[in-house]
């Protein structure tokens, strides 16, 4: 789906150039990479928990002097 407001029927004519009234900005792109990486990193943060959990779990006698 385009994202450019093109104006008038000059598409159908016979110039060979187009006039854009208005393009949207790559805002919602940027914002949706940086809720695709703090998810990423949230995830990440989750694993090194529950991983640090399970060795706690399994070694936990064992590491205290």
């Amino acid at each position: 789906m385009s994202q450019h407001n093109i104006s008038g029927s000059e598409v159908f004519g016979p110039k060979p150039f187009v006039i854009l009234r208005s393009v949207k900005t790559g805002g919602l792109r940027r914002q949706r990479k940086a809720r695709t990486l703090l998810a990423f990193l949230t995830g990440a943060a989750v694993a090194l928990i529950a991983g640090a959990a399970a060795v706690a779990a399994a070694f936990g006698p064992g590491l205290l002097p």
